[in-house]
């Protein structure tokens, strides 16, 4: 007997261990990957699909914290390829705009939520998810309705989801509509939710492109502020601590840094290269979240809300932007 109790739980332990080393060491060779810069955008968010699930993500209580510090360095790096007047003009020209797509996005979820009868607060999530950037603006409003962790998890889900799609489907589209390096990047930030999702579809349409699509962005992310209080309002609950994405300030002062100080210009390259691969790993993280079973506890009814929203966001934005032009 004595013998048999040794044998069976080591056996147990050893195959645990086993399994988890094979985790670990799939993850970090893909990760390796990503960090060569060899790979696009997508084809990192795929490998991070196909890591999920095939062989699982060994640090996966870690995800959230890796990919919201990552996109954020990684934005303030891209900032050292831009230019202060460049993006003024992008911003006075695209406020109009996101004004109205904005606002509009979140009254058309409220309707939609009600026809579907999805849970109030998971529709609100996703509605302020999809007008303004995506998972931030879902963490911002998360305790001012006082979501609980499945109606934050659905409203992530939904988002990351149709990032996911957006990221290829954008490209062919611009390709296909045979549109300007300025209105694809137009178009990808006020279309698209997330900012890493927008920079990646950017990115692989050109430069000009990923400059006016992060610019844009960023400064559609300020409207969080606002809408955490008009969220407040319509909850009826105090407005207190509002997260805002400081990094956005650290993003100007280095478009800032690189238009005014000359011998910046020696270090920018560098530092937007290194930034791209940043984003290329934000999104591997991102896809190696999206698990069957992160897909499955999503649901049908904000799925649906979430595509619908999205069609319209895409649309009123692109039927704008073709014939402001």
């Amino acid at each position: 007997m004595k013998k048999q109790y040794k044998i069976i739980p080591e056996n147990g332990i050893f195959n645990l261990e086993k399994h988890s080393r094979i985790q670990q060491i799939i993850f970090v060779s893909l990760l390796l990957v990503c960090l060569t810069g060899i790979i696009t955008p997508p084809i990192a968010l795929l490998l991070g699909i196909l890591v999920a699930n095939l062989s699982g993500h060994p640090w996966l209580h870690l995800n959230h914290k890796i990919i919201r510090v990552l996109l954020q360095v990684s934005v303030v790096g891209l900032g050292f390829g831009m230019n202060v007047t460049n993006a003024l003009s992008s911003g006075k020209e695209s406020f109009l705009l996101t004004v109205v797509t904005l606002f509009s996005t979140i009254f058309l979820g409220r309707l939609i939520g009600k026809w579907l009868k999805t849970d109030s607060k998971t529709s609100h999530l996703i509605s302020c998810g999809t007008a303004i950037c995506g998972g931030s603006a879902i963490a911002a409003i998360t305790p001012v309705i006082k979501s609980d962790e499945k109606q934050t998890s659905v409203a992530l889900g939904v988002i990351f989801i149709l990032n996911s799609i957006a990221l290829f489907l954008f490209p062919i589209i611009g390709h296909w509509l045979h549109l300007s390096q300025e209105d694809f990047g137009l178009w990808c930030a006020l279309a698209i939710h997330d900012t890493s999702s927008v920079v990646g579809a950017a990115n692989k349409y050109g430069a000009e492109a990923l400059a006016i699509a992060t610019t844009v962005k960023l400064a559609r992310a300020l409207w969080i502020i606002p809408v955490v209080l008009l969220t407040g309002f319509l909850f009826k609950n105090k407005t207190s601590g509002i997260k805002i994405p400081y990094f956005i300030g650290f993003f100007i002062l280095a478009m800032m840094v690189n238009t005014y100080v000359a011998e910046v210009a020696i270090v920018s390259p560098y530092i937007v290269s290194v930034a791209k691969i940043g984003l290329t790993v934000t999104l591997f993280f991102i896809g190696s979240g999206l698990s069957s079973s992160v897909l499955l506890a999503v649901g049908i009814k904000p799925l649906i809300q979430g595509i619908l929203l999205w069609g319209f966001i895409a649309t009123l934005s692109l039927v704008a932007i073709l014939f402001s032009t």
